[in-house]
């Protein structure tokens, strides 16, 4: 997720409400509830207790809340633990507002925008009854910053605090202290930042915030208990197999506006074949698909010729991109002549097809953000001929042009636990043999795949020489930096890896990034934003696939069930589990 602008906005989409009955219909009358979960709560209710179920056909990247960039885990991990604020957990457009959450109210900035305050609620508590400090969620965020020990993450904080030449966090500038967060009192703390940025609160929004108890932490082994702030806990954690999370005795509603904690467990299974857990969800014996990215094919005709399946799904479109990055450097992708081909002899119908099609994966796109982003562009730089299955004649133009008229080979990367990127993979290979471009496709699992393999340039550039690789992004919020910033921007490439850029080094992109941030009109900002769009696409490095929808199945026996735009995908939070 998956940055902002300098001046604030704000974001809006549309809601409705709805009842329901305490439990999931299963007469004819269900028939109607397809798509009843996209603005408004399904079957709403108060009662607490029961176990929620849920799967993942991979690894976590990670429960730290410093060390993960998964839509999947940001929305889930605010069940233990609490940022400064939060989407709020709601239908419609309630879900992409912003509201405090461990603060008392948004961010107050001072100083022209660079400089940011929050005041902490009062009786904040460990799940040990400990008192939450601001000085704990500083240490949080500094302790962020490693990105050699915490790969995964966004580097908005990195990049935007006013730090002191060498400070790189609590790890390795040991005894250090920074004046880029200060902490006056017990419940206050204020950020300095280097530029002034209106949209400071959607930072402090991040899973980063969430407080850290410095002496609990324990560098990369926090993930196996990471010290709760919500109003669930961890009960049991097995690396690669399995966690779940109990009630928190030391939570207090009192403190916590957003959360209704309904139910008593939360028990997750990882590592689940995904057509397994397509299966799960049909027969019941699971209740949640945790990557929220949609059944998978074989799933699909079962849904559309079952009428009470259909009832029990969801079809959302999201600010999301299924896209393939192209690696320039990766001979001979170093020539711009070879990227173009890949860009003309792409079945455009195979990608999409890979994703279950238009109707229930989304509309093939042709550049980077989805039209439900400000500033999302309608040029179509690399046109796939009139059927979108591919212009052969101008990608063998481009071959002869980059003195490869015969084709050349390439590696080619995808996430081994995702059918669907496989399938991608799989069609790209087939589309692009027809110009004599032979993919040799390598799968790896998407737990590491951007910390340990597509992510990390001195694999993918390297060892592996990964031309070509999978990837997908969603908006971290809904404007052109929050879409854009984190997959285009060269200056978040990492050698220790983990970001989720792979394929972008244009310097005048990250000026033009820099560009659209000083500009605080807000039509001008998002024109900037589709012109940074532009950019990036003329520069064929990345091939767009689908701009997303997501059909996914609403699991036997759920309460309170509705699709948070914000992270796209059902909200974990507000579910309950019916008795």
């Amino acid at each position: 997720m998956l940055a902002a602008s300098v001046a604030a906005f704000a974001l809006a989409l549309g809601a409705a409400a709805c009842s329901g009955k305490t439990d999931e219909p299963s007469t004819p009358a269900a028939k109607d509830a397809y798509n009843a979960a996209l603005t408004a709560v399904f079957n709403p209710s108060d009662k607490k207790g029961g176990t929620i179920k849920l799967a993942h056909s991979s690894d976590w990247d990670s429960t730290d809340p410093g060390d993960t960039y998964y839509g999947y885990s940001w929305n889930f991990l605010r069940l233990y633990g609490r940022s400064l604020v939060m989407f709020k957990p709601g239908p419609g457009s309630e879900s992409s507002q912003l509201v405090p959450d461990l603060a008392e109210k948004l961010g107050e900035p001072s100083d022209g925008g660079k400089t940011w305050t929050y005041k902490l609620r009062a009786g904040l508590k460990y799940e040990d009854g400990t008192a939450i400090t601001s000085k704990d969620v500083k240490y949080a965020v500094l302790r962020s910053l490693d990105k050699d020990v915490f790969v995964n993450g966004p580097t908005y904080f990195n990049d935007f605090l006013a730090l002191e030449d060498g400070y790189k966090g609590p790890y390795k500038s040991k005894g250090v202290d920074t004046k880029a967060i200060e902490t006056p009192d017990e419940l206050t703390i204020v950020f300095h930042l280097k530029t002034a940025f209106g949209g400071f609160d959607y930072f402090a929004m991040l899973p980063s915030t969430v407080p850290v108890p410095e002496a609990k932490d324990d560098g990369a082994k926090y993930k196996t208990h990471v010290v709760s702030s919500g109003p669930y806990m961890f009960d049991t954690y097995e690396a690669e197999k399995s966690f779940s999370l109990k009630r928190n005795p030391n939570w207090d509603a009192a403190t916590d506006p957003n959360r209704k904690a309904l139910p008593d467990r939360y028990e997750v299974q990882l590592g689940v074949a995904a057509t397994d857990i397509d299966n799960q969800l049909i027969s019941g014996d699971l209740q949640i698909d945790v990557a929220g990215t949609g059944v998978q094919s074989a799933t699909l005709g079962k849904i559309q010729g079952d009428q009470e399946l259909k009832a029990r799904a969801d079809n959302p479109s999201i600010a999301r991109l299924w896209y393939t990055s192209i690696n320039p450097k990766v001979a001979p992708l170093d020539n711009i002549e070879c990227r173009k081909a890949i860009m003309y002899a792409a079945d455009r119908t195979g990608y999409q097809a890979a994703y279950n099609g238009e109707e229930a994966g989304g509309a093939i796109a042709t550049s980077l953000m989805p039209p439900q982003v400000p500033g999302a562009i309608k040029d179509v730089v690399w046109p796939a001929g009139a059927d979108n299955k591919g212009d052969l004649d101008k990608a063998k133009a481009a071959l002869t042009a980059c003195g490869k008229a015969d084709g050349f080979e390439v590696n080619m990367a995808y996430r081994s636990d995702r059918p669907k990127e496989q399938a991608t993979a799989e069609s790209l290979q087939q589309s692009l043999g027809r110009v004599g471009i032979k993919l040799t496709l390598k799968g790896y699992p998407a737990s590491d795949y951007f910390a340990l393999y597509a992510g990390k340039p001195g694999f993918r550039n390297g060892e592996a020489k990964l031309g070509m690789a999978t990837n997908g992004w969603g908006a971290d919020w809904n404007d052109g930096f929050g879409f854009l910033s984190q997959i285009v921007d060269s200056r978040v490439i990492r050698d220790s890896g983990g970001s989720s850029n792979i394929s972008v080094y244009i310097p005048e992109v990250d000026q033009m990034i820099d560009n659209a941030l000083l500009e605080t009109d807000v039509k001008k900002r998002d024109a900037l934003w589709g012109q940074v769009d532009k950019r990036v696409m003329d520069e064929a490095v990345i091939l767009p696939g689908v701009w997303a929808k997501a059909l996914t199945i609403r699991g036997k026996g759920l309460t309170n069930v509705f699709v948070n735009e914000a992270f796209g995908m059902y909200d974990y939070l507000a579910l309950g589990a019916a008795q």
